[in-house]
């Protein structure tokens, strides 16, 4: 069944957002991929400010998920990867949601918006780094047309995951 997609709207994040973030991301469901408990709220301070760095810099960031209400549902959008394995140099699109919106199709919808944006920004290529365990985030990458490019081993927490590409053609 091929529904429609919900409204999401991405912005820059504001301070307030922060403090939006760390709440929507408190949930053990929400973060079983990354560290099993949401951070300190200054942990979502400093990755706020430097988003707002990294879009006046670069044209993109990780922005700030909003619905049709103008509740903040999440975030989704692109940086380059920060790790000294993996991809370096590449730019990695992401995302994380609410548990309360999941299902819905809003982080397709966003990511959609994201690849939009990073493409014209002027970016030829990103990938998606996600656990081999994250069925819901290996489907948005499938619905993006991303392909598996690597299955890796993280060398911190020695879990196993995939690379996927997807070129961004320039029209």
């Amino acid at each position: 069944m091929n529904r429609a997609l919900p409204v999401v709207r991405l912005r820059v994040p504001t301070d307030e957002d922060a403090v939006a973030w760390h709440r929507v991301f408190d949930d053990p469901d929400v973060m079983e991929f990354h560290g099993g408990r949401s951070a300190e709220l200054s942990v979502y301070e400093e990755l706020t400010a430097r988003q707002r760095r990294h879009d006046a810099e670069h044209g993109f960031c990780l922005w700030t998920m909003v619905d049709e209400d103008d509740r903040v549902i999440g975030f989704t959008g692109a940086q380059p990867w920060p790790q000294d394995w993996g991809p370096k140099g590449d730019i990695e699109i992401g995302w994380r949601l609410g548990r309360a919106h999941w299902g819905k199709g809003y982080v397709t919808a966003a990511a959609r918006q994201t690849l939009e944006r990073v493409r014209a920004a002027g970016v030829a290529e990103v990938v998606a780094m996600v656990n081999a365990r994250n069925a819901r985030s290996i489907a948005v990458t499938e619905r993006l047309g991303m392909r598996l490019d690597e299955v890796f081993t993280t060398p911190v927490s020695r879990q196993r995951g995939h690379c996927y590409r997807l070129p961004l053609q320039q029209t």
